[in-house]
């Protein structure tokens, strides 16, 4: 069952739905690679195998009894970040706080996945309540990047990305506050989607950053990310910031694209994102993608965002101040962790958040406290939201020149493990690129572009688009994808590196 795992997901679902596979044996052959892999890879926090195989029968006694496919991707596998409740399995953020916690409810994403017959394999690894751009800061351990096991998958959604580069799930969840899902993305060679802010409902989302956080697909394809956007897309009730507008027409905009046919798109350069500081072989895999969409016959020109180089300082004090915020919940009151030991409330509640929330969690409650105090929210807070209006003023100047924008989306591929856990500033500097798009709230991806020089890592295109704009920005990527799969004879998913089995 080894080549049902190397499908893409539109490909497996095929055979799926037309019963030259069962969805169990789809299911079988995914749970098997994540038992001879995950040992190494640990991409994986929880495997939820018995449910797994039973959601896969009923789908394909469904399809067996004639009804049609619940959705296009019905009976696929897919992997969750856990950081959507689950009813039936615990989430725990990546962090001790909520060990073992079983929510009493599903998140609207995990809804959606369920009424779409898609398979949900588990929860995947994260850095700890989403604070992290290297999956180094989960409280379970490191998740590791099958391209090489020495080194970082990104963050901090690495669990999520690493089971896609590992071929132990066709599709995952992640979520993007400051560039979780595409900076992984780049780092494993793989997809990564973050929609418009309001485009994918937070409901059962646990909140990092309420105004920043946005769920969206992870891929091995630019088609497979369409398809699952579809799915989870669209307008939610439960959530007080869910847009209320169709979901955009993206997998009718990736065939589009896939023609190759870019005339008449105009594809904006952002000065300020490459060049000094960026590691020179994703430099180059960038500038060489470039110039793949101009042959394409996209209409290429620079602009300019001169804020954006203010956009890391602003992220990192309102993301803080919104995280002091949304862990004030994390009480040992209602549920999760509770040491015991203390003479009052407050002791007891002192205790767990000290054994409970790991360093860089506890720097950003006390970073964000700090900038909410009294006598500093103007000077910091205040301030940083003014910065924030002014980036989203240079998206709308620069959407005027182009229909989408484009950078690399990391400075460099991914950095040995443990070589930035000890220094902050370093590790911020991995989502400089990412940032602007979470704080204007519109819509990005990152497409594989080649392999560093260097290193013989990933790099990645970052395309954006204005909010609800998802159309273009899929039309390009997927011209993009199959431009670049039509000039190599393996296509750059299908090398990576044969991870060593272990179980």
């Amino acid at each position: 069952m080894m080549e049902l795992t190397r499908l893409s997901a539109a490909a497996l679902a095929e055979k799926i739905h037309s019963r030259e596979v069962s969805a169990v044996e789809a299911a079988q052959a995914h749970l098997d690679r994540i038992a001879a892999v995950d040992g190494t890879v640990h991409a994986f926090l929880h495997v939820a195998g018995e449910a797994a195989l039973e959601s896969a029968s009923l789908v394909d006694a469904a399809l067996d009894a004639g009804t049609p496919p619940a959705s296009p991707l019905a009976g696929v596998p897919l992997a969750l970040k856990d950081v959507f409740t689950t009813s039936d399995m615990p989430t725990t953020c990546g962090s001790k706080i909520l060990e073992g916690w079983r929510p009493p409810y599903d998140a609207t994403v995990t809804a959606r996945l369920r009424a779409a017959g898609i398979t949900i394999l588990g929860k995947t690894n994260m850095d700890e309540f989403a604070m992290g751009s290297s999956t180094e800061y989960s409280a379970y351990g490191p998740t590791r990047n099958p391209w090489d096991t020495t080194r970082i998958p990104g963050g901090s959604g690495g669990g999520s990305a690493a089971a896609l580069a590992a071929f132990e799930a066709p599709l995952a969840i992640g979520t993007d506050t400051g560039g979780s899902i595409r900076q992984p993305a780049a780092m494993t060679g793989t997809v990564g989607v973050k929609p418009t802010y309001g485009g994918v409902s937070r409901y059962g989302l646990v909140a990092c950053a309420s105004s920043l956080d946005q769920g969206g697909p992870c891929a091995r394809t630019v088609l497979d990310a369409a398809l699952l956007h579809e799915i989870i897309g669209g307008y939610d009730p439960l959530d007080s910031t869910s847009i209320n507008a169709p979901v955009p027409s993206v997998v009718e905009a990736v065939r589009a694209g896939a023609s190759g046919d870019l005339s008449g798109v105009r594809v904006g350069v952002v000065r300020e994102l490459g060049g000094e500081g960026y590691q020179p072989g994703v430099e180059r895999a960038y500038r060489a993608a470039v110039e793949r969409l101009e042959k394409l016959g996209a209409e290429v020109v620079e602009v300019s965002c001169p804020h954006f180089e203010y956009g890391l300082a602003a992220y990192y004090l309102i993301l803080p101040s919104e995280v002091s915020s949304n862990l004030a919940r994390f009480d040992a009151m209602r549920y999760g962790l509770r040491v015991a030991g203390g003479a009052s409330a407050e002791e007891v509640m002192a205790l767990t958040r000290e054994a409970g929330f790991g360093p860089e969690v506890k720097r950003r409650i006390i970073l964000g406290t700090y900038a909410l105090s009294s006598g500093y929210y103007d000077a910091y807070y205040g301030q940083a939201q003014k910065v924030r209006t002014l980036i989203a003023r240079d998206f709308a100047a620069a959407f005027e020149q182009a229909d989408v924008l484009v950078s690399p989306t990391a400075p460099t591929t991914a950095f040995p493990m443990g070589d930035k856990v000890d220094d902050p500033l370093a590790m911020y500097l991995n989502d400089l690129a990412t940032i602007p798009t979470n704080l204007a709230g519109i819509a990005a991806m990152s497409v594989p572009c080649g392999l560093a020089e260097e290193d013989g890592l990933p790099a990645g295109l970052q395309i954006m688009a204005p909010a609800l704009g998802e159309a273009q920005m899929y039309r390009v990527g997927a011209a993009y994808e199959a431009a670049r799969d039509a000039d190599d004879d393996t296509p750059l998913i299908q090398r990576v590196p044969a991870l060593e089995v272990s179980r």
